[in-house]
């Protein structure tokens, strides 16, 4: 009968020998397709069977035989690696053997930290089975090397003196002390952590490796879509506060925003301790602890005969091991915080080459171990704590949502799907209108806004930031001012630009202080020593850092932003830290009118309540006003239902279009179009970063085009030259930044910059300062529009605006010839563009005003 409990348990709790056994049998006989074939796979045979329409070839090759081959020799693939990284997926033990492989990997996610104990137990036996192949990259030994065969010879002198002392009688009475000892990680064997020149990570099913064999893996005829996709399900996680007590031990994936970032500071894993009096070395392991108690007494059999002997310990920091630590603190998303809440947040631990992986401010999702920890071993804190207990995330991989500009996607996709994704991105390039078809992709459920959205992908491209030989930095990044009257999508565009930049910060104007968008004063919770905690800006360094309600600042708050918008660096003196913190951010922010709908007989400052000193440093200021049209009205209203009709019901418009008359089905035809025009995220992304590649220059031929277009525009913004005269004058009275400041060349020149790069250019070419001075018009004259006269001149059409034009250069050159680029110059210069030239240029050919020669390049004038 007392048998029954002993079955009972023996089938309940695991047989880690046997799962030793079993995991051995995958890294000895697993094998995946690959594109590489390592030096050390000499069994390696192309794959005839593989469906694939590359020209490379498909290996089947071993799963673990060369990385472990290599950390036997120590050969690193590359000569700047330090140490091996070994990934186990155990979606790959599931594929490799379903019956045997399954239960294995319940348990491992059930009880992780044990079983990566066990696989690094089985890791390092069959490491050391193996034999050396190459002599030459074994050769050369370390401190670590030379100092483990002095312990080697120690231990054996060791062995022979206690099989001298086994007949004493002081062995058995000292048998429960050195019981003792070894409850606390003592013992003066030599332990195999000291020695392990590999890193294990256990990834979830799901995950797949990133490092060697799994980054050449051959995952079968996918497009590059169907990666995103598959990418893209990657990286879900769950929230912070799914993470019960029943996840404790396992292995959990969570998604959220890193906060905080340690430094990285060593971290002991084997303490080892010489003795002065019987010269032996103790090793304590202390891996994953956070404390430990230093030894005092020596456990050898010499010291414990003596027994008086006391504090004969020193710790030798040569002969120790240590790895690199820092500390994450990664806190909920805003989407996954429910409505009243707080967002929680959790401490990450991150060793060896995980550090360094995310910075403050990057979304990411993490894999890693639940485990608790007790605030202190000992002292006051432990006494004060009593039995309370914190937890902790031990990570095991680190996936980042949005990779910098300079980490491109490419290197997580296919050989065949890079092929495509070039190909992709060339036709956009080499496509009729690149730029129009990559701001259609911005925020594309918002209806119109061209000029608008066009300026915002010139601000995610953004110029070229120069550094002077003495020193001095010109800034490249692009600030924009949206302002406007409520209830234009002011707030969308910025958050969906937020979202697309890699570092985007979204806040709002009343909601942070000065403190909060700069930098604060923090204690370090590890160290208790000041530090300092960066704000908004700073965590949208090299990104975008989008703030609405901008004129609802405090002007105290509003002073912070100065100094980043034209230095982009953030001065701090608090609590006897000095420091320059990098803010390389171009500020996007959204304002609304002081008195509720923006009020024309008013200057600019006076509306918005802001200084003409912060409007100033702004590139370019649109203006969004609310003005009633029936047609764009009309055109509005369409978009929105259309938008909201077709939500997830794309597999039934044409069913819906049946029951709709001839001219809504045109209507929906027409969105349904410019609907595929848009781009993916992941695209436009990607874009940009290849064209953020370019450095542009400008060329001899252009520097003295863009002189004089800037000379003219200075003229037009002076009192006498322009006939709307009063209008100027009271805005120069007000101290208005309507007019054209020197600021505003630089501007110009960052536009130019951004848009040769949009075309994958190393010069910047005449069209793209034609361009950058028709945004830069364009967003003055939505300021200084007017609609209180109705004789005003801006009131008429635009055809005869731009016949104006033409006109006025024909008789004040007293030419009766004009070449058609000068012409189409002049026009854009006034925030024209090309095709409202042609459509003035035929109209006035029709009424026998002008004609054009056979080749339409010159202009006739008849009259």
């Amino acid at each position: 009968m007392a048998e029954a409990p002993v079955e009972a348990a023996a089938g309940i709790y695991p047989n880690y020998e046997d799962d030793k056994v079993i995991f051995e049998q995958f890294i000895k006989k697993h094998e995946i397709l690959s594109f590489h074939r390592d030096e050390y796979d000499n069994e390696a045979l192309v794959e005839p069977t593989a469906n694939h329409n590359t020209t490379q070839d498909i290996y089947r090759i071993n799963c673990y035989k060369a990385i472990l081959q290599r950390i036997r020799n120590r050969h690193f693939s590359n000569s700047e690696d330090r140490i091996f990284i070994l990934e186990v997926p155990l979606q790959e033990i599931q594929k490799w053997d379903p019956i045997q492989g399954a239960p294995l990997v319940e348990r491992a996610m059930n009880n992780t930290h044990r079983y990566a104990q066990l696989f690094a137990q089985v890791l390092d036996a069959h490491i050391a089975s193996l034999e050396i192949t190459n002599h030459e990259s074994h050769q050369h030994l370390d401190s670590i090397d030379i100092l483990h065969e002095q312990r080697l010879q120690q231990q054996e002198r060791r062995r022979q003196q206690e099989q001298l002392l086994q007949n004493e009688n002081e062995q058995e009475g000292n048998l429960a002390a050195e019981n003792a000892m070894r409850t606390q990680g003592v013992t003066d064997e030599f332990p195999p952590v000291l020695m392990r020149r590999y890193e294990l990570r256990i990834l979830p099913v799901g995950r797949d490796g990133t490092m060697a064999p799994f980054d050449k893996m051959y995952k079968g005829q996918t497009g590059f879509m169907d990666q995103l996709e598959t990418s893209n399900k990657m990286l879900q996680g769950a929230s912070l506060r799914h993470v019960r007590s029943h996840n404790m031990g396992k292995l959990v994936t969570i998604k959220g925003m890193i906060v905080r970032a340690s430094d990285v500071k060593p971290c002991c894993v084997v303490a080892t301790y010489t003795c002065d009096n019987c010269g032996g070395e103790i090793y304590q392991v202390v891996q994953n602890k956070r404390e430990f108690k230093p030894m005092r007494i020596c456990p050898s059999a010499v010291c414990r005969r003596q027994g008086s002997v006391k504090d004969t310990m020193h710790l030798q920091t040569r002969g120790s091991k240590f790895e690199k630590f820092q500390e994450l603190k990664i806190q909920e998303l805003p989407s996954q915080v429910p409505m009243g809440h707080v967002p929680r947040s959790m401490s990450v631990h991150c060793r060896g080459e995980m550090t360094r992986l995310a910075t403050p401010g990057d979304v990411v999702t993490i894999d890693g171990i639940f485990l608790p920890q007790r605030i202190a071993e000992a002292g006051y804190r432990a006494l004060k704590a009593g039995l309370i207990s914190t937890t902790f995330l031990e990570a095991q991989n680190i996936v980042l949502h949005k990779k910098s500009y300079d980490d491109s996607i490419v290197d997580s996709l296919s050989e065949e799907a890079k092929t495509k994704l070039d190909e992709e991105i060339m036709n956009i390039a080499t496509g009729e209108d690149p730029i129009g078809q990559l701001s259609a992709s911005i925020a594309p459920e918002i209806y119109g806004h061209e000029d608008i959205k066009r300026a915002l992908l010139l601000q995610l491209v953004s110029g070229c930031t120069r550094r002077l030989p003495d020193g001095m930095r010109i800034r490249g990044d692009i600030n924009i001012c949206l302002m406007g009257d409520p209830g234009v999508a002011k707030s969308q565009l910025l958050k969906h630009v937020a979202s697309i930049a890699p570092r985007g910060v979204y806040t709002t104007g009343k909601g942070s202080s000065g403190v909060g968008l700069t930098a604060a004063i923090t204690k370090d919770l590890a160290t208790g020593e000041m530090a300092l905690e960066g704000g908004a800006l700073v965590l949208a360094d090299q990104g975008i850092c989008a703030i609405d309600e901008f004129d609802k600042m405090d002007e105290s708050d509003r002073t912070a932003i100065h100094e980043v918008m034209e230095q982009q660096t953030v001065s701090v003196a608090k609590a006897g830290i000095v420091a320059t913190l990098n803010a390389r951010a171009a500020v996007l922010a959204a304002a609304n009118p002081l008195y509720g709908r923006y009020n024309r007989k008013k200057s600019l400052s006076e509306n918005v309540n802001l200084p003409n000193s912060l409007l100033s440093r702004f590139d370019l200021m649109f203006l969004i006003l609310d003005i009633a049209d029936v047609d764009k009205d009309m055109a509005l209203a369409r978009h929105v239902t259309f938008v909201h009709q077709n939500e997830g019901l794309e597999s039934q418009k044409k069913d819906n279009d049946d029951d709709s008359d001839d001219e809504d089905m045109q209507d929906e035809n027409n969105e349904e179009e410019n609907s595929k025009k848009t781009l993916p995220p992941e695209i436009v992304r990607e874009y940009i970063s290849r064209a953020r590649k370019y450095q542009p220059v400008v060329q001899p031929d252009v520097a003295p085009y863009i002189v004089e277009a800037y000379v003219g525009l200075r003229m037009q913004g002076a009192p006498g030259v322009n006939h709307n005269r009063n209008r100027r004058q009271t805005n120069a009275q007000n101290g208005d930044q309507t007019a054209m400041t020197a600021r505003q060349l630089l501007s110009i020149l960052r536009l130019s910059q951004a848009l040769a790069r949009l075309r994958f250019s190393d010069y910047v070419a005449r069209e793209d300062v034609d361009e950058a001075i028709r945004l830069t018009h364009m967003s003055k004259a939505s300021l200084e529009d007017n609609d209180g006269d109705s004789n005003d001149a801006r009131k008429t059409d635009i055809t005869s605006r731009i016949w104006a034009i033409l006109k006025d250069y024909a008789t004040a050159s007293r030419a009766k010839r004009v070449e058609v680029k000068l012409c189409e110059a002049m026009v854009l210069r006034k925030g024209f563009t090309s095709q409202q030239l042609q459509t003035c240029l035929e109209e006035y050919q029709n009424l026998d005003v002008i004609m054009l020669n056979s080749t339409g390049t010159h202009i006739d004038f008849l009259q």
